[in-house]
């Protein structure tokens, strides 16, 4: 039984990188006045209870961007967290419809090594390595360990 001194458990997000045929990635921009008003990220959102996270994902992609996808087909990516929140992130290579700005400012299809000049939340930030790395693009930032 959880108290109020009890730690909470992060809330589980999930989020799409689609990827056009020309390796593009499809990003929204949130919509000014909210939380991380006016930043680009990758679509997605919260998984409501009982849900997994690739039919979280489909649902948000429905939702979102009037989208279908087959959560089976939902390629994990890479994950980012704080003490708040784990974003877990997909590759969408297919889907049915033409994605729409439903729950966003704006849509706009990037190359994979231009997202990491986009403001964008910070958990989005770290997930763009994965994104170049799928792409076969070297990171702009590279750990230090990997620099040794």
């Amino acid at each position: 039984m959880l108290n109020a001194s009890s730690p909470r458990l992060p809330v589980l997000v999930v989020a799409a990188a689609l990827t056009d045929a020309d390796g593009r990635v499809l990003v929204q921009r949130r919509r000014p006045g909210g939380a991380h008003g006016g930043l680009w990220e990758f679509p997605g959102g919260k998984l409501e209870p009982g849900e997994t996270p690739v039919a979280a994902l489909a649902r948000e992609l429905a939702e979102e961007l009037g989208i279908a996808v087959v959560p089976g087909e939902a390629e994990p990516l890479a994950f980012a967290g704080d003490e708040r929140t784990v974003l877990l992130l997909y590759r969408i290579g297919r889907w049915a419809g033409e994605p729409m700005a439903l729950a966003a400012d704006a849509l706009a299809w990037f190359g994979p090594s231009d997202l990491a000049a986009l403001p964008m939340p910070p958990l989005d930030v770290p997930l763009i390595a994965a994104v170049e790395a799928r792409a076969g693009i070297e990171p702009a930032c590279k750990d230090l360990q990997s620099s040794a």
